[in-house]
């Protein structure tokens, strides 16, 4: 009866959540990546060190000779990009679930006025910004705040962003986008060839 566990499998597999989690503070920025129950380090990165080879650093780099090559055809190349751009708007239209979206800003400044002005600016920017942000994502807890610090000497920003989609809504949408895409290449392969489309 194991075959009755693949459908239930496949479910919990499309509602896995995928995406990406970000913060920046005074430690500086850190990235990681969402897989599931998972999440791996996206940076910083820890690179080790390599020693080049004795041969390949003994070795003069080759410059490529020869002329530049020559691009394609733009009209051939449009749909392409036009189907590509059509996947990211599709994406972009509340398919992306915004976890947490907490920023908080410091404005810093010792001329009272000039800190009150910037205060109402930040604060403005925040109101126009908010509902741009719930037209392309869902978003579910959301704590955006700005302050003042009179003893500070520059701006600072303290944001923490964990943005999500489930793999069976991706999964979904490269399908439909993908198929569209490998429509139009096929076209213009067929078309060098000399076919008609």
């Amino acid at each position: 009866m194991w075959w009755l566990m693949v459908p239930a499998v496949l479910a919990a597999l499309a509602f896995l959540p995928l995406g990406i989690k970000a913060k920046y503070d005074e430690g500086g920025a850190a990235a990681w990546l969402i897989l599931g129950p998972f999440r791996p380090v996206l940076y910083p990165t820890q690179k080790k060190k390599m020693k080049p080879k004795e041969d390949e650093a003994a070795k003069p780099k080759e410059k490529s000779a020869g002329k530049a090559e020559k691009g394609g055809s733009f009209s051939d190349f449009f749909p392409l990009v036009e189907a590509v751009l059509d996947f990211l708007g599709d994406l972009l239209c509340r398919k992306l679930r915004v976890k947490k979206l907490q920023a908080r800003v410091i404005l810093a400044g010792d001329d009272p006025c000039d800190l009150a002005v910037n205060y109402g600016r930040a604060w403005a920017a925040l109101g126009n910004l908010v509902p741009v942000l719930e037209r392309f994502f869902i978003i579910k807890e959301r704590d955006l705040q700005v302050e003042c610090d009179f003893t500070a000497e520059k701006i600072l920003v303290d944001a923490h962003l964990e943005l999500t989609i489930t793999l069976g809504r991706l999964l979904h949408l490269g399908a439909r986008h993908g198929i569209r895409v490998l429509r139009e290449y096929f076209k213009i392969v067929k078309l060098r060839k000399g076919g008609a489309v």
